[in-house]
């Protein structure tokens, strides 16, 4: 596996010149922390999928300023099963721990699933995560029976349980003192209600605190223009595969 550095990727993906990646303040010690600063900042943050110590460790070496902790590739790496609702949030946990215990000031965002259960269990996927010291994390509108994000077939709950789950979650991080967790709020829908339901779910989400919108799904240059104007000035996330068509400037 080789890990390309973060200007070859912006070269290879074809990032405009002003929004690739800058340094200006100094960035904070803190993971969480620094994560926030490098949202505030113009242009892309570039966070590749890292699911184990060898995948993490080269991502730091290519000068990578955050790492992505994927659900699916944490539960084939760890169980060798697909990512069909069958990690546990201890598998995660210990994961994320691993990795972020290379490097304590690098912000990883970990996948949270459904975050494991109704509101109290949201709640205490936000404990652990923090614990562990994830600077950020995402959680869906799929169904506790989740599947794949890539995969067909998916189903979602109301926009009201969505909304329900991501209140949880930003209620859980402002009753630990001093976390500054970012909560991301990702959507599912886009495959099966459409991207207008799917921009709606993410307005909804920001509403009660999310910090970063992710839409699953978005393949083109042209619907990731509408989302990032549709959801401002929430921070857009999108996650790019070699499965899925590039999108060029």
């Amino acid at each position: 596996m080789v890990m390309q550095p973060i200007q070859t990727f912006e070269r290879e993906y074809n990032i405009p010149a002003h929004l690739r990646h800058t340094a200006d303040e100094p960035l904070s010690a803190k993971a969480s922390t620094r994560l926030r600063q490098l949202l505030a900042r113009p242009g892309i943050v570039a966070a590749p999928g890292v699911c184990d110590g060898i995948s993490a460790r080269l991502a730091l070496e290519a000068g990578f300023e955050c790492l992505y902790q994927s659900g699916a590739a944490t539960t084939a790496a760890k169980l060798g099963m697909p990512d069909l609702a069958i990690a546990t949030l201890p598998d995660f946990v210990q994961n994320a721990g691993m990795i972020t215990g290379l490097s304590y000031s690098t912000p990883l965002i970990a996948d949270a699933d459904t975050g494991f259960g109704g509101p109290a269990m949201v709640a205490r996927t936000v404990q652990m995560y923090d614990r562990a010291g994830v600077a950020g994390l995402h959680i869906e509108d799929q169904v506790q029976t989740k599947r794949c994000g890539h995969l067909l077939g998916k189903q979602v709950v109301s926009t009201e349980e969505f909304v329900t789950r991501i209140r949880a979650a930003v209620q859980a991080r402002d009753a630990i003192p001093g976390c500054d967790i970012v909560v991301i709020a990702r959507t599912d829908s886009a495959q099966v209600l459409g991207m207008d339901e799917a921009i709606r779910r993410l307005q909804a989400a920001a509403a009660v605190g999310a910090d970063v919108a992710f839409i699953e799904g978005v393949k083109t240059k042209e619907l990731l223009e509408k989302t990032v104007k549709a959801l401002a000035p929430t921070p857009p996330s999108q996650q790019y595969t070699r499965s899925v068509k590039r999108w060029r400037s």
